[in-house]
């Protein structure tokens, strides 16, 4: 792709550049004469217009069989022509708006309050007016499609292609593009871009270290969903390694693990990062619930024709209950502004209910609001779980959607406790650091209120708000509490949740003693994992109820990574796959029995993550020393380890990660193996997984 040789150097030459690339975007099979003329200058100036923008690779001029001669050419812009439009075209309306003002002070003697794109403030007061996408139109798409099918690809991610789509559709306004490092910096250090605007979220694009050396910074590359549909162009214009230590220190208040977005950024994102603006082609593909996903435009022209003013936004991950529907009545009414229910169905927190069951349930209670007054709308977003940041960021995404009041709850996007076993944030956090920044984010805070059920009244409450706390009783189940009665499949009382969410939940999360489930044995080899294994299976099958399958170590390596060797990649690999298998086995009730070594913690927790999508994860230590595991071996492995004749082998000359939490540790020296396969079935029992026999 040629370089930009000359770019526009006054206001003047950028606006014709702009007009000329948007006409050849709407209308493509234009004739010369017709494109002058729509941009009112002459022909000869048109034609050295065009000229220098098909030299700086903006345009492509392609000949035309046709009987009209008039029409002898056909035009697209290119890819990096795309990019370059919809940046030229911010600084055209930026322009556009301080002639409007201008002119409004000389007619009226006040200003009109309009001001650039960069602040965000007074532009975004205007809930109904559209926002800006990335998208080139229909015909353009088609073009660049074809042009993209010849670049590098690059195959993102479910989180990069939540991003991807809320980049195109505006939903992250005013970003362009995956981030420069200059604004990645900006963003990390104090939540503002390079230009100053507020945002506290890095929007990055990771890659691995072979796919970066594989590209250049200048090179334009076509960015494609997991079934290689491509969605989007990119022009990358920054190429770093990040200190990632520092992001999690400064975005997520702790490099700690136990978060879940710390750990994907260690253990899951790519070393490197691309940054570089994109240009939408379509936007990626979604089968279910298609009625219920809006993008912001199409949101602020529901509330243009519904005549809404004022909206506030719900923010939310889990099902509604009672007490979320009290909680929105008032936040509506404080605010005197109709209510969107706006719920996240990206990426949320591992462990979190699917959003195929959220979306049923809030199906389920939407009747129980006016509809006159309230809509629901769903948002395709990659949560990173980081508490006052993240606040932030959901109040400038809902403005972005038009809307102008946000709920803000008690420990809003929390990821729960962190490796010392405290919260990662204050419960008041996000509200105050949401508060300090309000006006720039143009939607009003709107306190989350916690509602408590008041019995002798018959009714939800503030709690604050409750005066005779000593005189009353209070009610109230937390998360914990509902996820026990599920589990055992106890009353769920109709004054917390509604009957018909409930419902839904049951069908998703059965008595555990009905749900699938994983056990996952990991410890050295030779530590009597496969001989434990093989006893507990025998005694699930002699139960009944549920189909069981071992995947032992030796086993998987047979059959499903026949082709893998033993480096650390290689092992992951292995034991990435044994997860993957586990994970179907749960959620289609069964029961898995893991029994490889496992011996790194990351990738352990990454398994555990996958199962518990769906069921339960037991993880069982086999806590065999070192010692007795050589003087078991048979197979001469550890003698050979040690004299250096096996690379890698764990416990020798590689290291093995101690489980910290294991649901049991066993001791296998001096004990039978049917007393250690007891000890398990015993555990399970306790866990509710298996009925006591």
């Amino acid at each position: 792709m040629p370089a930009l040789n000359s770019k526009p150097t006054t206001p003047e030459e950028e606006d014709l550049l702009f007009r000329l690339l948007r006409q050849l975007d709407v209308a493509s099979d234009a004739s010369q004469r017709a494109i002058a003329s729509a941009l009112g200058v002459s022909l000869g100036r048109m034609n050295a217009q065009l000229r220098a923008a098909t030299e700086a690779g903006l345009v492509k001029i392609t000949q035309r069989d046709g009987p009209d001669k008039r029409q002898r050419f056909d035009y697209a812009i290119t890819t990096r022509g795309a990019a370059e439009q919809i940046r030229l075209r911010d600084k055209f309306l930026t322009r556009k708006f301080a002639e409007y003002d201008a002119l409004h002070a000389e007619l009226t003697g006040t200003t009109s309050g309009l001001e650039p794109f960069k602040h965000r403030t007074k532009i975004m007061q205007n809930n109904l007016a559209p926002i800006p996408e990335l998208y080139v139109s229909y015909d353009s798409a088609q073009k660049l499609k074809v042009e993209a099918a010849d670049l590098t690809s690059h195959d993102l991610t479910p989180r990069q292609i939540c991003d991807l789509e809320l980049l195109m559709n505006g939903g992250f306004n005013p970003l362009k593009g995956f981030m420069s490092e200059k604004d990645y910096d900006g963003v990390v250090e104090n939540m503002r871009l390079a230009d100053g605007a507020l945002w506290p979220m890095p929007i990055t694009l990771d890659v691995s270290e072979d796919y970066a050396s594989s590209v250049e910074v200048g090179q334009d590359i076509a960015l494609r969903d997991q079934e290689g549909v491509i969605l989007a162009t990119m022009t990358i214009t920054d190429k770093w390694e990040p200190n990632k230590a520092l992001e999690a220190e400064k975005v997520f208040g702790a490099d700690d693990d136990a978060h879940p977005a710390v750990n994907y950024l260690h253990n899951t994102a790519g070393k490197i990062y691309l940054g570089g603006p994109i240009t939408g082609i379509q936007q990626p593909v979604h089968y279910d619930f298609r009625a219920r996903r809006d993008t912001p435009n199409e949101m602020r022209a529901f509330f243009r024709k519904m005549g809404w003013r004022k909206v506030v936004a719900f923010q939310t991950r889990n099902p509604l209950h009672r007490a979320h529907q009290e909680l929105t009545f008032r936040a509506a009414k404080e605010a005197q502004a109709n209510l969107l229910i706006h719920p996240i169905v990206g990426m949320t927190k591992p462990g979190d209910v699917d959003h195929f069951t959220r979306v049923r349930c809030y199906e389920a209670v939407l009747d129980k609001y006016p509809q006159s007054t309230t809509t629901m709308s769903l948002l395709n977003l990659a949560m990173r779980m980081a508490g006052p940041r993240e606040a932030v960021w959901h109040g400038l995404i809902r403005a972005n959607h038009g809307c102008t009041h946000f709920i803000v709850g008690r420990d809003h996007a929390g990821p729960g406790k962190n490796s010392a076993g405290e919260d990662f944030y204050g419960p008041y956090d996000a509200q105050e650091l949401y508060r300090a920044n309000q006006s720039e984010i143009g939607c009003e805070m709107v306190d989350f209120k916690h509602m408590v059920w008041v019995q002798e009244r018959a009714q939800y409450e503030a709690i604050d708000e409750i005066e005779d706390k000593d005189d009353i009783t209070i009610l109230n189940i937390s998360g914990t509490e509902l996820r026990r009665r599920l589990a055992e499949g106890l009353e769920i009382p109709e004054w917390f949740s509604f009957p018909e969410v409930v419902k839904e939940l049951r069908k998703t999360k059965p008595p555990r003693s009905q749900q699938g489930f994983t056990v996952f044995f990991t410890g050295f080899s030779g530590s009597g994992k496969s001989t434990i294994a093989n006893a507990l299976m025998v005694k699930l099958m002699e139960m009944g109820g549920r189909p069981v399958t071992l995947l032992d170590g030796d086993i998987v390596r047979k059959n499903l990574s026949s082709e893998l060797g033993f480096s650390k990649e290689h092992r992951d690999l292995n034991i990435r796959r044994i997860g993957y298998v586990a994970s179907e086995i749960t959620k289609n009730g069964g029961i898995a029995i893991c029994a490889p070594i496992a011996p790194y913690a990351t990738t352990r927790r990454a398994v555990r993550e996958d199962v518990e999508a769906f069921g339960a994860f037991i993880e069982i230590h086999v806590a065999t020393s070192i010692e007795e595991c050589e003087k078991r071996d048979r197979k001469g492995l550890y003698k050979l380890a040690r004299e250096g004749k096996i690379k890698e082998f764990t416990g020798i000359s590689d290291p093995y990660d101690v489980p910290l939490n294991a649901e049991l540790v066993v001791e296998t020296e001096n004990v039978e193996v049917d007393n250690c396969a007891h000890q398990v079935i015993l555990k399970l029992e306790s866990m509710g997984l298996i009925a006591a026999q």
